[in-house]
Formats: structure tokens, C-alpha cells, sequence
């Protein structure tokens, strides 16, 4: 990508001279590529991002898990509910606090864990990277995502 303080004022809409569209292609086809592999887990894509965070904590608050995957509550919401249907997890309010909605890993949804463990290395081969550029890939877009995250919240 070009450096933006010496592209003219005319050409900043150029379509080639934005980060934002191979950001959102790529990712984009990315999730795109992970369908064939999360369709016989009965996965969408986001669903597969919730998994992975139960598989790790098996049990955690909405607010954390939406923190956690930057979703809101109306997107959270309806997905915890169809995967409770599924019953991969368990939606409960707190002991303690009814206020606090907590999200359960069940035995079903743990036992998918096994089912899903080859879809990163599945994943990995879609991808014509090294290992070194794919850590620093990863290093940039975290960097990205803080970066207008912090913005976001200034502007607030």
C-alpha cells in the first residue's frame, strides 16, 4: 500500500489505495474457506469462534464471551440460543448475580472438540505463507485492531 501523504487528494478513493478492502476481502474468503470444514461440525463460522473460546474456558459470561469475539449483544444473543438448541452449550443466569448470563460447554459440545482439532492445520495449507510471516501477519493485525479499537473509543 501506497504511503497516503503523498498520494493526491484524487486518487485517496481509489479502490488500490485503501487497507480496508484487502482487510475485508481476506477475510472475507477466509471464512468462506472454512465452511467445507466446519459444515459436517454443524458449525457456522462464528459459531466455530464461540466453540474455541468454551473449548478453552468451558465456561464463561455473554459479556465476556461478546468482549472476547467483538459481538454485540444482538448478534450474541440469537447465536447462544440456536447453540443451545444444538446443545453444544448451556445459557444460565449467575448464582449470584441474575444480571450475569453464564455460557456452559456441555459434554456434546466438548466431544465436537476431537472433531474439530485438524481444521487449523487444514486451514494452515489454504494459506502460502511461512510460519514467520504468518506470526507476523498476526503481529499487524492485532496491532490494526487495537489501533481502531483505541480510536473507536476516543471518539466516543
Amino acid at each position: 500500500m501506497p504511503d497516503i501523504t503523498n498520494i493526491p487528494t484524487e486518487q485517496m478513493l481509489k479502490l488500490d489505495n485503501q487497507l480496508c478492502f484487502p482487510l475485508y476481502a481476506s477475510s472475507k474468503e477466509v471464512v468462506r474457506r472454512y465452511t467445507p470444514f466446519l459444515e459436517p461440525l454443524g458449525l457456522t463460522y462464528t459459531q466455530y469462534l464461540v466453540m474455541m473460546v468454551l473449548w478453552e474456558t468451558k465456561k464463561t459470561t455473554a459479556k465476556s464471551l461478546g468482549e472476547r469475539l467483538y459481538l454485540d449483544s444482538g448478534t450474541l444473543t440469537p447465536l447462544l440460543r440456536k447453540m443451545e438448541t444444538k446443545g453444544l452449550l448451556k445459557r444460565d443466569h449467575d448464582v449470584q448475580d441474575q444480571r450475569v448470563l453464564t455460557v456452559e460447554l456441555t459434554k456434546i459440545g466438548s466431544d465436537l472438540k476431537k472433531q474439530a482439532q485438524e481444521i487449523p492445520a487444514a486451514m494452515g495449507n489454504c494459506f502460502d505463507i511461512t510460519v514467520s510471516e504468518a506470526t507476523e501477519l498476526r503481529r499487524l493485525l492485532d496491532k490494526v485492531l487495537a489501533s481502531v479499537r483505541a480510536s473507536h473509543s476516543i471518539e466516543e
